[in-house]
């Protein structure tokens, strides 16, 4: 079985990415102390108290709780994973698990039946889809966490299908969250820049996209997507791993079910259509070309033009399309952004009102 439904390896934009630092304790050390009679007595200090008692043994009962939540995904193109919402049977996974099919067969660990599926909806700007089995029967709603409440140290287990092997599970901590990571475009379709994504070292590998980054205590906070590529050869990355945060993922997903699309991105958009504008070597990018403005938009309100070349956003540059994108990833409907562009041989700065990007 050919699993080209892969983990999506990203590149990690400059902008609109915070790391969370952490405090350090030092090690025992030994102090000196004046006694009443001016001698002086040693005092050696013990082990550091830790703000948390170490980590369970074992984490069986976590995966135990978990893993008839996490079904294995197939489509006549590949493997993917996914995380059961409700006793309906809908099941949320990534819109590039989902592909381009409307069904699909499911299978949870341990049951060798699999069951018939169809696609409910699909997002491809937030790279999340619903897909709901046609037998419900069994399948556990995961317990779903406030993934605005993770912190770069939480311990977190990723469950999946990586390689076909079903019901697998890695372990690693949350690296870093509100990473701007864009997707490499696949074929027929751009690429997705996601905004607010959890970076975790938990291992993500072919066949996890679409499953469950979960805390210790059993919940989803996060569905993993991507693991980053070496910029050296594009090799995957080891222990750098993106998951779309489990708020956002229920918050699509409910509006897929309840409508059949999204009828609220909760994503800035610029209101233009776009390309990067090569430089006459013809690789690198030089800007990001405005083709067209939509009639009535910000970027039509704020005076863009076709021809205009969009330099920076802020202080971020914009040398092609992605980085425009993973500037923009942090802002919201209603934020004020100022571009710098190029009209002609002239450069100057527009100040624009950003829209909400479209539903499906």
């Amino acid at each position: 079985m050919r699993t080209t439904q892969r983990v999506r390896r990203g590149a990690l934009a400059a902008v609109a990415a915070i790391v969370i630092g952490g405090s350090g304790v030092a090690a025992g050390a030994a102090l000196t102390e004046s006694t009443a009679s001016g001698s002086t007595a040693s005092v050696a200090l013990g082990p550091p108290v830790l703000a948390s008692s170490p980590g369970p043994a074992s984490y069986a009962g976590v995966v135990r709780q978990v893993l008839p939540s996490v079904v294995l995904i197939r489509t006549p193109d590949g493997l993917g994973s996914g995380v059961v919402l409700d006793r309906s049977g809908n099941i949320v996974t990534n819109a590039h698990v989902a592909g381009n099919a409307t069904k699909f067969q499911v299978q949870v660990a341990g049951d060798t039946t699999p069951r018939t599926a169809r696609l409910v909806g699909a997002y491809p700007p937030d790279d999340l889809a619903v897909i709901r089995a046609d037998d419900a029967s069994g399948l556990r709603p995961a317990s779903f966490g406030d993934s605005d409440r993770v912190q770069a140290g939480d311990v977190v287990l990723a469950i999946g299908n990586p390689l076909g092997l079903s019901g697998s599970v890695t372990q690693g901590i949350i690296s870093a969250t509100d990473r701007a990571v864009t997707e490499p475009a696949a074929p027929g379709s751009a690429a997705a820049t996601l905004p607010g994504a959890i970076q975790t070292s938990a291992p993500i590998n072919p066949g996890n996209s679409g499953g469950a980054l979960v805390n210790a205590s059993g919940q989803v906070v996060g569905i993993p997507t991507l693991a980053a590529a070496s910029p050296q050869g594009g090799a995957q990355a080891q222990g750098i791993g993106f998951a779309i945060p489990s708020n956002l993922a229920r918050d699509i997903a409910t509006q897929i079910i309840d409508t059949g699309h999204v009828t609220n991105s909760h994503r800035a958009a610029l209101g233009a259509e776009v390309a990067t504008v090569l430089g006459a070597d013809g690789t690198q990018g030089q800007g990001v070309g405005v083709v067209a403005v939509t009639s009535g938009g910000p970027a039509d309100r704020a005076g863009l033009r076709p021809g205009d070349v969009i330099t920076s956003v802020g202080p971020a540059q914009t040398p092609d399309t992605t980085a425009l994108s993973a500037a923009l990833a942090g802002a919201r409907p209603g934020d004020k952004v100022t571009l710098t562009i190029s009209r002609g041989t002239q450069d100057q700065t527009v100040e624009v009102t950003l829209g909400e990007l479209p539903g499906s």
